[in-house]
């Protein structure tokens, strides 16, 4: 009895890194660039609001300052993320990084499965939750979905910031039309990151009532031993066969 309960003590206060330094500078660069789009995106996507979104740019210096904030961290976001891309294929060239089922964010079939059991958990017919490695599938969904943003809401920002740069990469019989849908889908794709980082993000990682009010792994880096076990079995499972050997 002694021997499970110092055991059950050890766990709760040994950690273990989850990401390290440099990841972790990635994220803050990240959402800090990301809330600074959004606040001066806001005054531009409901323009038609007028006394809501001239007095909410006269807050971020009026629309020259605003414009300025907006593409600097446009910029720094779209090299923040491909400095990410470029580190991750340092990592795993040189062998720091592998890809294993238990750890990889690469989706696998098994990620279908889980979504599936867990769906059904929730509704009462599983009786237990799947089993998870180091990410689950939410927290895969999570990540890949930057890559679709990036490249949309990337894409179409560059267009915008520097129109006439990339009005030479455009056929002719696109100029009655192409500007336009850039907009919609600057706009309209800023608008679902938001709502997403909002009400997925934000919840998954930092609301659920085991963490409320904030999980402090995307500060410290680090997570106990419990929590890895509880949260990332699968991972835990692997991290102990590996000690053993």
């Amino acid at each position: 009895m002694k021997k499970e309960k110092d055991t059950q003590v050890n766990e709760e206060t040994q950690e273990v890194e989850r990401f390290n330094v440099i990841f972790r500078i990635q994220h803050v660069i990240m959402f800090t660039t990301f809330l600074l789009l959004a606040f001066t995106g806001w005054g531009l996507k409901y323009a038609e609001l007028k006394d809501v979104s001239s007095w909410w740019i006269r807050i971020w210096g009026g629309p020259k300052t605003a414009g300025i904030i907006h593409r600097t961290a446009g910029i720094t976001m779209l090299l923040d993320f491909l400095f990410h891309v470029v580190y991750v294929g340092y990592l795993l060239l040189t062998g720091k990084m592998k890809i294993r089922k238990e750890t990889t964010v690469i989706p696998l079939p098994k990620d279908v499965v889980d979504v599936i059991h867990n769906f059904l958990y929730f509704i009462g017919i599983a009786k237990t939750k799947p089993k998870f490695g180091r990410f689950s599938y939410a927290q895969k969904f999570d990540y890949w979905a930057v890559f679709w943003g990036m490249f949309i809401i990337g894409l179409s920002g560059l267009c915008l910031a520097f129109p006439v740069q990339a009005s030479a990469f455009m056929p002719e019989w696109t100029t009655g039309w192409i500007w336009q849908l850039i907009a919609v889908m600057h706009s309209d794709e800023a608008l679902l990151a938001i709502v997403f980082i909002l009400f997925w993000h934000f919840y998954n990682e930092h609301l659920k009532p085991e963490v409320f009010p904030m999980s402090w792994v995307w500060l410290t880096g680090r997570i106990s031993l419990k929590e890895m076990k509880h949260k990332h079995p699968l991972e835990y499972e692997l991290m102990m066969k590996e000690k053993r050997e």
